[in-house]
């Protein structure tokens, strides 16, 4: 029989898969004889079969849950519903990767009328008592029974309204119970059904409320967006209560062992006395900083900090901890790593190492990729920056610089970015049905909540820049407004926020692209010790290849022609080109063209400093350049000396029903064979100035010709190509070399692979092409029906963002196996967008790539994931 039922005391840390990232780690605490709370884990396993089995918990799994019950009961002395010493319980969900806010809690659990009675007799404190029942009744009517939260905040607002109180801690037991009424009544009006009373009930009901939560449309984006798969599902543990809630002798808070927003090594954290650990993270009361916990409990505090030594040496990794005082005892419920900021990770990464806690390689693999994003992102300009006079000032819980027009909703912050806007999502507080609004906005601001609330946490994760807690805003959400600093902001308004200092400004402050601190280089430099595969960039201009060689790039994988004609006039004498009759016509517009293309590729080459350059041809259809405003048209019509309607006829002629599918690539060159030659020439001219001007770099170019399918469209357009080069350099009594390769990026080309390796220098996988042609998905509108592939759990992921290893991944792995042995020196690359996406790069690790290749600002992230690729590889 299936073991789907552990103990804290029968798990350990390596058990994260089954037992959730929670669940493993209270029984690793448990081990190491900490204060934790005893309970159980549910495993992931049972939630993955709970949908198998049609959402339902079978009997089998049940059975295992009702004996845990009574191991609990008989370890911990109380029982479920029972008049003497009552067991009341906590329920949190724990995947195995931590999903921070996207999953729900319940405290209190096991409480009805008469336990209510007998803990507020037993305790002398029926404040405490009534405080907890209304607590679990919210809870569970919101988590469980999705009654929204609003409802009862309501309620409890208006009863501190009538009662002249500002704080929830003010409201007397008498006051709790009397909304402990008000809130079952809410439930019967919204369910209409009474408040289940039976323990084991409210149990079931909330274990299937945390498998439910690991399919709810929040727990979705997040997946998506952290490459989680759907099949691992949540594990679920049941906890006995500590209660923080009893009293001035009672608390709960949240504290790292290192800054997570800089790295620091000093212990961060808040705690709030008299309260629930929700309280905290949800930031409904402020908290005090985790120093103040020695003038109030300095026994407890010096416990906690041991704590937290403990842990920080057990893991070696900096450890988020959430920690509850009943009555001067100190509990520990939950450690893991923390959360940080890429600034913080390459700080802690280095510092572990320099304490001599990690090695070098463990610090490379401790780093996600995708969190350096943010490093490279925009901060405020200095001089702008000092001329601005903040008028406010809040946490900075979230580094970067962020300005936009001010948002109320999470749909308004979606809406307004979806056409364009920068927007600032402007919240009382977030909670995670706002995950969508915060990934559209520039930057987040808050009136409510810590360092450690929802919001500070998800926009941390996402390197979103955030402020939070700003108690000086008057808000009122119901009109989009809010008052900060004397001056009333309405929605559309714009706002600055400094997410590093917690500073608000009124008005758009100019930004400026980021630096890179030293811990950056460092981590760098080892990445680059560890990989074994080439990190290229694509780059069209000089600005960006300078830009990517700043931050690494090893070369050009792709550089697109066509967007240079985009240039200047240079449009202008490519449509002439398009709507010339002959080939005279077409030659003399070229002409036009060469000297300019040729000077855009000297840049390019002078930028790259002898590295390779890859140079892909003209790829887009024709359809793409011509003319649609009338001005143009008349223009275009002069200067080839036809009538506008002539030139009407010559553009509607170009029009396709596929163009993706249509006049396009090598179609091209082979239609029009002088834009190839043009090319041609234009790229080896530039070579042989360049190397003349510096003879001590080894400038070899690399013509890439896209869209190939069959090996005889490449041999035809290879020859146009190297009769060319050869002429030019025979002209000039050069020695240059230069390389003739293809864009894989038709699945014929990967089942033919061997033939075309016997002709091309080299292989670049062009994947966004490729991943279209092989699910026969345009990707220009794929976006229209994902969403639904994704509700229906045909798809996990957008295959143009990350690579499918499974089909795509499949004919890539065919081209290399039939490629390689028919042409000992053939190189491989790739150059769709997937060249930065971390899982994408470990699988091109995996197939034997020479080199990923990406956009400049992606670069440091490739380094990074093809250092960890070669690290697993290694270690496998």
């Amino acid at each position: 029989m299936a073991k789907w039922v552990y103990m804290f005391t029968e798990g350990n840390a390596t058990m994260r898969n089954l037992l959730g990232g929670k669940g493993a780690n209270l029984a690793e605490m448990t081990n190491l004889g900490l204060p934790v709370p005893q309970g159980f884990t549910i495993t992931t396993e049972a939630c993955t079969q709970y949908y198998e089995d049609g959402k339902k918990i079978n009997d089998e799994i049940m059975a295992q849950i009702m004996e845990s019950i009574t191991k609990m009961e008989e370890i911990t002395g109380k029982k479920f519903g029972d008049k003497e010493n009552p067991l009341l319980v906590s329920v949190r969900s724990g995947a195995r990767a931590s999903m921070p806010g996207m999953m729900d809690t319940i405290l209190n659990l096991g409480l009805n009328e008469e336990v209510v009675e007998v803990l507020a007799n037993k305790s002398g404190n029926p404040r405490w008592a009534w405080d907890c029942y209304r607590r679990f009744i919210q809870m569970y009517s919101d988590v469980v029974m999705e009654v929204g939260k609003k409802y009862f905040e309501e309620l409890i607002d208006k009863m501190k309204e009538e009662k002249g109180v500002t704080e929830d801690v003010d409201l007397t037991a008498e006051d709790l119970k009397d909304l402990a009424g008000q809130f079952k009544a809410e439930y019967k009006e919204k369910i209409g059904q009474d408040f289940p009373t039976d323990p084991k009930e409210q149990l079931m009901g909330a274990i299937k409320a945390v498998f439910r939560s690991w399919d709810n449309p929040r727990a979705n984006v997040y997946r998506r967006d952290n490459d989680i798969p759907y099949s691992w599902g949540t594990a679920v543990n049941v906890q006995m209560m500590a209660f923080g809630n009893m009293g001035d002798t009672s608390g709960t808070g949240v504290a790292f062992t290192r800054d997570p927003a800089t790295g620091e090594k000093k212990l961060m954290g808040e705690f709030l006395m008299n309260a629930q650990g929700e309280d905290v993270v949800a930031g409904v009361r402020t908290p005090q900083k985790i120093s103040q916990l020695h003038e109030v409990m300095p026994e407890v505090y010096d416990q906690f900090v041991a704590i937290c030594d403990k842990l920080e040496d057990h893991y070696r990794d900096m450890q988020d901890m959430e920690f509850t005082i009943e009555d001067k005892k100190l509990y520990m419920l939950q450690t893991r790593n923390g959360k940080r900021t890429a600034q913080a990770a390459l700080q802690i990464a280095c510092d572990l190492v320099d304490e001599g806690m990690i090695t070098e390689e463990k610090a490379v693999a401790m780093i996600d990729p995708r969190n350096l994003d943010t490093l490279l992102h925009p901060q405020f300009d200095a001089a702008a920056l000092k001329a601005a006079t903040p008028i406010g000032k809040a946490l900075g819980a979230s580094p970067g610089a962020a300005c936009g027009k001010a948002v109320f909703t999470a749909d308004d912050a979606k809406n307004w970015a979806a056409r364009g806007e920068k927007v600032i999502l402007v919240r009382l507080e977030t909670s995670p049905e706002d995950i969508e609004g915060m990934k559209a906005a520039q930057g987040i601001l808050t009136v409510r909540g810590g360092m450690t609330s929802h919001a500070a946490v998800v926009a941390r994760g996402m390197g979103t820049c955030c402020v939070s807690g700003c108690g000086d805003i008057v808000m009122d959400e119901a009109n989009k407004k809010f008052t900060l600093g004397g001056k009333e902001f309405h929605e559309g308004d714009a706002i600055s926020l400094d997410g590093s200092t917690g500073n608000i400004y009124d008005g758009l402050i100019p930004t400026v692209d980021a630096t890179i601190a030293g811990t950056f280089g460092r981590i760098m430099g080892w990445a680059d010790k560890y990989r074994t595969m080439k990190v290229r960039t694509n780059a069209d201009t000089p600005g960006d290849a300078k830009k990517a060689r700043e931050l690494g790039a090893e070369g050009i994988g792709l550089c697109r022609t066509e967007h240079m004609f985009f240039e200047g006039n240079r449009i202008d004498a490519f449509r002439e080109m398009i709507c010339s009759e002959t080939v005279e016509e077409r030659e003399a517009a070229l002409e036009k063209i060469l000297p300019e293309q040729q000077g855009d590729f000297e840049k390019l080459y002078e930028a790259l400093e002898g590295n390779p350059v890859t140079i892909r041809f003209l790829d887009p259809p024709l359809h793409e350049f011509v003319p649609t405003d009338e001005d143009d048209i008349k223009k275009l019509a002069d200067a080839q000396g036809k009538t506008v309607e002539q030139i009407k006829t010559i553009i509607d002629s170009l029009h396709e029903f596929n163009p993706m599918m249509g006049h396009r690539g090598c179609r091209l060159a082979v239609t029009y064979p002088e834009i190839a030659k043009m090319q041609t020439r234009a790229v080896i001219r530039a070579a042989i100035n360049v190397q003349k001007a510096h003879a001590d770099w080894n400038v070899c170019p690399e013509i890439m010709i896209p869209l190939i399918g069959d090996i005889k469209e490449f041999k035809y357009v290879k020859k146009i190509v190297v009769e060319t080069a050869d002429a030019e350099i025979a002209a000039a009594g050069s020695s240059i070399k230069y390389e003739v390769g293809t864009m894989i990026e038709i699945p014929r080309a990967c089942l033919t692979a061997d033939e075309i390796a016997k002709e091309a220098d080299f292989f670049c996988f062009g994947t966004n092409d490729l991943t279209q042609m092989t699910f026969g998905f345009s990707r220009d509108d794929a976006g229209k029906f994902l969403d639904a592939y994704y509700d229906a759990k045909i798809f996990e992921n957008d295959p143009f963002a990350k690579l499918d290893q499974t089909g795509v991944g499949q004919l890539m792995e065919m081209a290399i196996t039939k490629g390689k042995p028919a042409n000992a020196n053939l190189h491989v690359g790739i150059c769709g967008e997937h060249g930065g996406d971390p899982s994408s790069v470990e699988f091109c690790n995996k197939l034997g790539l020479n080199y990923v290749s990406c956009s400049p600002f992606r670069v440091p992230i490739a380094r990074l994931a093809a250092a960890q690729a070669a690290i697993t590889a290694k270690n496998a």
